[in-house]
């Protein structure tokens, strides 16, 4: 009987960009060497979906073009979970919070205590969701990945490094590729850029990349 392929797990990732004289810079820092997954490589901040993130009370709700997008492929409250989850792996990560002043103390889902605990609440309206990569079959972890944009307006907070991401900064755009990253991360930053040349454009499809016999298939949702 052959092994059934290992379900990917959902995962959120936010690429978080500012804009300077000479083009946009994005907020990165380096895994771990310890690590299982992209051990040393330059990555975006970001983590799996925990189950909490159904719970935690936003601030602000998804945008509803962002929401559209998200539903092709999950449920209204999958939806939210996954772009909560972004903002709450980012926090972890480097120290930044992307959120608004809740109105009332909010009762605090396990995982989201440190975050809630400044007064703060996810501000789910500042994400845009641009693009979903899964990982092959055969890796010891698969993740459906879904990939957020943010501007770094909306964020406050000082950077720390943390027990994931160390040498965390921001690095311009061009010279990403001189860092040491991994495929997908590449194909985000390329297809991130793309959202950031055209604004305007709501109605936008999602660039979905995925593996198969060993090539590279991209489509659309």
């Amino acid at each position: 009987m052959k092994d059934c392929p290992i379900r990917p797990r959902d995962a959120a990732t936010l690429i978080i960009h500012r804009a300077t004289r000479g083009g946009f810079e994005i907020l990165m820092g380096r895994r771990h060497d310890s690590h299982i997954f992209a051990p040393g490589r330059y990555v975006f901040p970001g983590g799996r979906v925990d189950r909490s993130d159904r719970f935690v009370q936003p601030a602000t709700d998804l945008r509803p073009e962002v929401a559209a997008r998200l539903q092709r492929t999950a449920s209204p409250g999958r939806a939210r979970a996954i772009a909560a989850a972004a903002i709450r792996e980012t926090f972890e990560e480097t120290g930044l919070l992307l959120g608004r002043p809740a109105a009332t103390p909010l009762r605090a889902p396990k995982g989201w205590e440190d975050f809630l605990a400044r007064g703060m609440a996810p501000a789910l309206d500042t994400l845009d969701y641009v693009f979903r990569a899964i990982t092959p079959t055969g890796r010891p972890r698969r993740f459906n990945a879904r990939f957020f944009l943010a501007d770094a307006r909306h964020i406050s907070g000082e950077i720390e490094p943390s027990g994931e991401l160390e040498d965390i900064g921001w690095f311009p755009v061009n010279k990403v590729a001189g860092l040491s990253t991994i495929g997908v991360t590449n194909w985000a930053l390329n297809e991130a850029m793309k959202v950031l040349d055209t604004p305007d454009n709501k109605n936008r499809p999602v660039p979905v990349v995925y593996m198969r016999g060993g090539k590279r298939y991209r489509t659309e949702e």
